[in-house]
C-alpha cells in the first residue's frame, strides 16, 4: 500500500482546543502558547474563533489574541467565523483565513448554531462571496460526519451533500470531522472515495476526535485512501462544547509519532510541539490525553532521574 510521502497537519489546540476548557484561559497565556505552536514547523494554526463570546466566552479574546500573537513566516493563521459580523470582526483584526462550519446532522447543527443545515449554508453562502471577494483562503469544516451525540443517523450521502455545497460556494479546503469520536475504519473507507468522486482529494481534510480510541486507526485508513491532511491538537487538548461527551482532537504528538514512524513527512518538530503542549498542560492544570505526549514526559523524567 503507498501512503503519501508527505501530509500536512493542521493544529487545532489554540481554538478547539482552548474553547471546551472549564476556566478561561489568559489571553497572555494563549499568545504564548500560540507563539511557541509557530516555533514547531507547522504551517497551519488555528488561532481563535470570532465567534459571540456569549456563546463561548473562552474566546472572548480573538481580536487580542489574533493581533498580538508573532506571525511568523510561512505560519498561516486561520480563524473561525460564524456569520458575517464575525467575519467583519476578523477582517478587522488583519486575518487573511477564514473556517465555517456547518454539520451533517441537522439535530447537531441546531443544538450548536440554532439552524437548520440548509440555512446555516444560506448563511455562508454571503460570508464565503465576501471573503473571497477580499482574497481570502476560506475553510469548510462538517461536524458530526461519522455520527451525533442527539441519535440521528448521519449516512456517507448526507455528508457528501453538504461537503459538495460547501465547495461549490467557494471553499478551498473541506475538513471532516467525527466530532464525537464514534467512527471506525470501515467507515472512513467508505466515506472518502464517496467524498473523492466529488471533490478534489487534495482538498479534504480529516478531523478526528479519539473519545473511543479510534482516532489514529482511522486516520490511517484515510491516508491509505490517500488523504494528506488531517487536523489535530497538541497534547490532545479539546472538544467541542455542544457535543456532549466529546473528547479532544486527535493529539499531535500521536499523529506525528505515527506518520514520521511510517515515513510520511510533517516538516513539524516533534519535540517542540511537546514544549507547547507542556506549556498549556501548566496553564489548564489538567493532564493532556496524548499517550505519546505522556509517554516521551515520562520517558524523560526517568532519564533524568538516573542521571542524577
Amino acid at each position: 500500500m503507498k501512503l503519501p510521502a508527505s501530509a500536512k497537519i493542521v493544529e487545532m489546540g489554540p481554538r478547539d482546543g482552548l474553547q471546551n476548557e472549564s476556566a478561561v484561559v489568559s489571553t497572555e497565556d494563549k499568545i504564548r502558547y500560540i507563539d511557541l505552536l509557530s516555533e514547531t514547523g507547522l504551517q497551519w494554526i488555528e488561532a481563535t474563533s470570532f465567534v459571540s463570546p456569549k456563546a463561548i466566552p473562552q474566546l472572548a479574546d480573538a481580536v487580542e489574541v489574533f493581533t498580538k500573537i508573532r506571525k511568523t513566516a510561512g505560519v498561516r493563521y486561520p480563524v473561525l467565523v460564524p456569520n458575517m459580523k464575525g467575519y467583519d470582526r476578523a477582517k478587522a483584526a488583519g486575518a487573511d483565513a477564514i473556517a465555517v462550519f456547518t454539520a451533517a446532522s441537522e439535530a447537531f447543527t441546531k443544538r450548536n448554531i440554532n439552524m437548520t443545515i440548509d440555512e446555516s449554508l444560506d448563511t455562508f453562502r454571503d460570508l464565503v462571496a465576501a471573503a473571497k471577494r477580499d482574497r481570502m483562503w476560506v475553510r469548510g469544516y462538517v461536524s458530526t460526519a461519522f455520527g451525533s451525540p442527539f441519535g440521528d443517523k448521519v449516512t456517507p450521502a448526507m455528508v457528501v451533500d453538504v461537503s459538495v455545497k460547501l465547495m461549490e460556494m467557494g471553499c478551498d479546503e473541506l475538513s471532516i470531522g467525527d466530532t464525537i469520536g464514534v467512527g471506525v475504519p470501515s467507515q472512513v473507507d467508505e466515506l472518502v472515495p464517496a467524498l473523492a468522486a466529488k471533490i478534489e482529494l487534495h482538498r479534504i481534510a480529516m478531523h478526528f476526535h479519539d473519545t473511543r480510541g479510534t482516532a489514529l486507526a482511522n486516520l490511517y485508513a484515510a491516508l491509505s485512501n490517500g488523504v494528506h491532511i488531517f487536523d489535530s491538537s497538541a497534547g490532545g487538548l479539546g472538544g467541542c462544547p455542544y457535543a456532549p461527551g466529546a473528547t479532544g482532537n486527535v493529539g499531535t504528538e500521536d499523529v506525528l509519532y505515527l506518520l514520521h514512524s511510517m515515513g510520511v513527512q510533517t516538516g513539524v518538530n516533534l519535540d517542540k510541539v511537546r514544549a507547547a503542549s507542556r506549556f498549556i498542560r501548566g496553564v489548564v492544570h489538567h493532564e493532556l490525553t496524548s499517550k505519546t505526549f505522556a509517554a516521551l514526559e515520562a520517558s524523560d523524567a526517568r532519564n533524568r532521574s538516573v542521571a542524577s
